[in-house]
């Protein structure tokens, strides 16, 4: 036997950290000059600004008119005092931006009605869309980009019970700043957050901020945030990668609270907790490695209860509370010491006491100057009109002034734009204000380019990309090498054109690269409002032929000693090779919540880099575009942190890719949380590979990891259980099942083929291969084959039978079937946390096989499935990695892989349902089988063997991450293993 995997330690070393908040006067003194946006002022639409006339439906009717006039925009607001009585709803990609010497206050009165219910109701409610007359208003989804409130203060009066001031369940680029809200009553100042929140000041409240996760899932960035004085917490959350820096938390019971039986990622850094009279931190789910905490130069005082354990009810205390103390780490999950080595969950802290307080750091996202310092690019004569050349004006304005202003507009550039040292450029909304290059721009095509006019091309050859030639890198923009440069509010556009870079940087650790769009791909729309398709009409290819995926170079490159803060960007462009590169710099930088999706090869790039932290960088690799992309690749590099890292594959994506972290010649790098995960069946098979040594990381929750020296010279041996190889060479063998006289059978459900390795030869045969879309298999007790499809029917054969004879099943009512075995799938991905829920309740339907010996129960969606709908779902019996029989007298085992663990169900009923579910363990994923021996077998990663009283016995380790079981052989003590390409078999000895 070998010890649990699950160990708990308590670590107490000492420590020394620091922290501090930029306060807020107006960010925007005055208002832009932008011809584009919507002005709210007293007088406009109604409005008063007064405090007490009612001017709901004026800023309504503001909003109303951006969305009318360019559908995404920006509503101006002057200073005053909006009251309001009724939800305002912000409709996609509309900012509502304050100005004046004194921010804009939208007022709650007191007692107003239909606010004091307890029933959340928002003063502004961000939505997905604008709904037609009479229409259902759909919360903001992972569809709604470019939402944003800065600059804007919100009061809401006593006797609101329910009120909250914004819900912002938008994705990419939304965002709330420079904002205070004080809430004499009410629920939370924001619930349901998306992308960042940063320089806002949170006052009273039931809570500051409410949360689950983001409506695309991605983690969530909060910067320079001040709470004081909520009544329960100053932040209640559940999976929100919840990602803290330089938070001042003060007089409050508690600092965070995650939700009972759920799980965060947690992030908090050089932050202060101050007068705390609860746990300062409350975990939960605290044996699971889906939870992730962990702290890092946090100063305390009055703080006499630091983090609290729910479930067991641990309390990690303060260590010195008489006195400030600093939490230099505290760090709660699953521990590794490097790639390869054993993981554990821990629980560590590192403190120790200080003489008094030391500061807050300062914000490292620099402010733009003054708006009245502002110059008008349109004042040195460009357009912005998507067609006139204004490159030459843009230069002249850049290099006449410090601050260029650029209203509303797309603004067509031929060459390089190259900045001062102090150079800002800046926007208002990255999709409305554009700089873009001129597709097949001749100073951006290389040598042996195609000279003709691409629009001339006509016959044959205009069905394919323009030929660009070969040439080195050009950039769009390109700073200055040091200095302080900005970039903020931008889309940038590099066009059809090989040899661009859309952003080189050179700057130095004071500049900033913030709320920047890199268009090209998803999400990007013209200024009027126009979607740019990301495919065409099928899904089957990109929404332009004449263009072509990876053959553009990076979007965004760091290189040449650049460094600085690079803050709330998105960069999906399929057309450039890589999101983002950082090479060749030892300049300190800083990124905060990007979004680097859709390449072809590789989102993010570290490549001879230091001094470099990653908070909040997540990952999405798509179905076309990205079946063989690496998200994250370091080498040569040192002296990095990455925090709160997602990886994550859509869940259309039908095939495997061996990593999601590549490290290589590199040391000193930490990793404080990743989530690696996907709705389909294809999460990177190692969440960090070695490339080098050869040694991986197969959990997909870690906590911590640090990897002091990776790969140098010769590659480690990766020890392996004693296997055999049965087949291989397929896509994804999964779904195995084994049949009365030990035959193992599988399905390669990309290439619609069915397999079969025979006990008595050991020889592999194929069954089937036909167009039927086979994705999970049960046996009849005469021997014949039900196969689930994708597309929602059932059809059975006999594997002794010519291929043309089978038999569709239809799905007959649900009932009692005494002797007939249900066959239920063995896994299941519920990120709703309906598991149970789902796993026991009575299906609909059922298909019986035609000797009525088996059924396989199906719910409503299974039956109705059809091909479209099955690509974009999680159907349980769809998308499980195989079905497991219910025997009478045994458990019924089954894994819950979003939720990381594996359940017996004690019961069943002659309908098939499952009942009294028990806990087997802490870990699950993709299969769990109960043995000849009575254990049970489940794959995450490894195979771990588990007593039925949740004792683990032992590992099965495969060169591959295993993804289906199945026991078979002449004695039924053969081990069969789906993982992937290949099939493996492992003897088991049955004591």
């Amino acid at each position: 036997m070998v010890s649990p995997r699950w160990l708990v330690g308590v670590v107490l070393v000492c420590v020394l950290g620091s922290v501090a908040v930029r306060a807020g006067a107006s960010y925007y003194g005055e208002a832009p000059a932008d011809p584009a946006a919507v002005v709210l002022r007293p007088g406009a639409f109604g409005a008063v600004g007064d405090g007490v006339a009612d001017d709901t439906a004026a800023l309504q009717a503001a909003v109303n008119a951006v969305q009318e006039q360019t559908v995404r925009g920006v509503v101006l607001v002057e200073q005053g005092r909006y009251r309001l009585t009724d939800t305002v709803h912000v409709w996609a990609g509309i900012r509502l931006i304050g100005y004046g010497p004194e921010r804009p206050v939208l007022v709650l009165g007191e007692a107003t009605p239909g606010f004091d219910e307890a029933e959340s109701r928002y003063l502004l409610h961000y939505t997905s869309y604008r709904p037609e007359e009479g229409g259902e208003i759909r919360d903001a989804n992972p569809g709604t980009f470019y939402s944003a409130f800065s600059n804007i203060d919100v009061e809401i009066g006593a006797g609101n019970l329910g009120a909250v001031g914004i819900r912002s369940h938008w994705a990419q680029h939304g965002f709330i700043a420079h904002a205070r809200f004080t809430l004499t009553s009410g629920k939370a100042a924001v619930e349901e957050v998306g992308n960042t929140i940063f320089d806002c000041e949170f006052i009273g409240g039931d809570y500051g901020l409410l949360t689950g996760k983001p409506s695309p899932s991605w983690p969530f960035t909060l910067l320079d945030a001040r709470f004081s004085g909520q009544r329960v917490a100053a932040i209640r959350t559940e999976e929100a990668g919840m990602t803290i820096v330089r938070g001042h938390f003060a007089d409050v019971p508690t600092v965070v609270t995650i939700n009972p039986e759920r799980s965060e990622e947690l992030f908090v850094q050089d932050s202060r907790f101050e007068r705390v009279s609860g746990p300062a931190i409350v975990v939960s789910e605290v044996a699971n490695a889906r939870t992730q905490v962990n702290l890092q130069n946090v100063v305390c005082e009055a703080v006499p209860e630091l983090v609290r354990l729910r479930e067991t009810g641990k309390v990690v205390a303060g260590l010195y509370p008489e006195d400030p103390y600093m939490v230099e780490r505290f760090s709660h999950g699953l521990h590794l010491a490097g790639v390869g080595a054993e993981p554990e969950i821990k629980t560590v802290l590192e403190a120790r006491p200080v003489a008094e307080l030391p500061e807050l750091p300062t914000s490292d996202l620099p402010a733009v100057p003054a708006v009245a310092t502002w110059f008008n690019v349109k004042d040195a004569g460009a357009v912005g009109d998507g067609v006139t050349d204004d490159t030459a004006a843009i230069r002249a304005a850049i290099v006449a002034h410090r601050t260029v202003f650029f209203p509303a507009g797309r603004y067509v550039v031929s060459d390089t734009l190259t900045l001062r040292e102090d150079s800002v450029l800046v926007g208002l909304s990255p999709i409305t204000t554009q700089i873009a290059l001129r597709d097949h721009a001749r100073a951006f095509w290389g040598e042996g380019a195609d000279e003709r006019d691409p629009a001339e091309v006509t016959g044959w050859a205009a069905r394919f990309p323009v030929d660009h030639g070969t040439g080195a890198p050009k950039a769009l923009i390109e700073s200055a090498r040091g200095g302080a440069a900005i970039l903020s509010g931008l889309g940038v556009d590099p066009g059809d054109n090989p040899r661009a870079v859309a952003v080189l940087w050179r700057a130095g650790e004071h500049s900033l690269v913030d709320d920047v769009k890199f268009l090209g791909g998803h999400g990007t729309y013209l200024p009027d409002g126009t979607a740019v398709p990301a495919y065409n009409e099928f899904r089957t290819a990109d929404g332009n032929p004449r263009r072509a995926w990876d053959r553009q170079y990076a979007s965004l490159w760091v290189t040449d000693g650049g460094g600085g803060t690079f803050h709330d960007l998105w960069t999906a462009s399929p057309y450039a090779a890589a999101g983002m590169v950082v090479s060749d710099t030892r300049t300190p930088g800083r990124l905060y919540a990007m979004s680097s999706e859709h390449h072809v090869r590789a989102e993010v790039v570290v490549r001879r880099a230091a001094n470099w932290s990653f908070y909040a960088l997540q990952f999405e690799e798509e179905r076309l575009e990205g079946p063989a992309a690496l998200p994250l690749e370091i080498a040569d590099s040192e002296n990095l942190l990455f925090v709160n890292t997602y990886v994550y594959r859509v869940m259309s994506t039908y095939s495997p890719f061996p990593t999601g972290i590549q490290i290589s010649d590199s040391s000193n790098v930490r990793f404080r949380g990743i989530h690696a995960y996907s709705p389909s069946k294809f999460t990177a098979d190692a969440t960090v590979r070695d490339v080098g040594t050869g040694a991986v990381v197969w959990s997909r929750e870690i906590a911590w990891l640090d990897v002091e020296v990776s790969a140098q010279d010769e590659a480690e041996v990766v020890e392996v259980t004693p296997h055999t190889v049965v087949a291989a060479g397929f896509n994804n063998a999964d779904g195995l099942v084994s049949d009365a006289v030990g035959n193992v059978l599988w399905v390669d459900a990309r290439w619609q083929r069915i397999w079969r390795w025979e006990a008595a030869s050991g020889r592999v045969r194929l069954l089937r291969d036909e167009p039927l879309e086979p994705v999970a298999l049960a046996v009849a007790a005469n021997g014949e084959v039900l196969v689930v499809t994708r597309v929602g029917t059932v059809y059975a054969f006999d594997p002794e039978r010519p291929e043309q004879a089978i038999t569709v099943l239809a799905p007959e009512p649900a009932a009692a079937r005494p002797g007939a075995t249900a066959w239920v799938p063995s896994s299941r991905w519920r990120d709703a946390h309906d598991f149970l829920e789902r796993t026991m309740v009575a299906a609909p339907w059922h298909y019986v096989s035609p000797d009525g010996s088996i059924f396989i129960p199906a719910e409503d969606a299974f039956v109705q499935a059809g091909s479209f709908h099955s690509n974009y779902s999680t159907i349980d019996l769809i998308r499980c990695y195989g079905l497991t029989p219910v025997v009478d007298g045994r458990p019924t085992a089954v894994a819950d892989e979003f939720g990381q663990r594996t359940f017996l169900f004690e019961t069943h009923d002659a309908a098939g349902v499952l009942g009294a579910p028990r806990l087997l363990v802490e870990e699950g994923e993709a299969t769990a089988i109960t043995g000849p021996d009575g254990r049970v077998y489940v794959a995450a990663g490894v195979i771990f063997v588990y007593e039925p009283d949740g004792t683990e016995v032992r590992r099965i380790v495969l060169p591959q991450r295993p993804t289906s079981l199945a026991f078979g052989g002449k004695d039924g003590r053969v081990l069969v293993v789906g993982a992937r390409d290949k099939v493996y078999a492992v003897e088991v000895r049955v004591e």
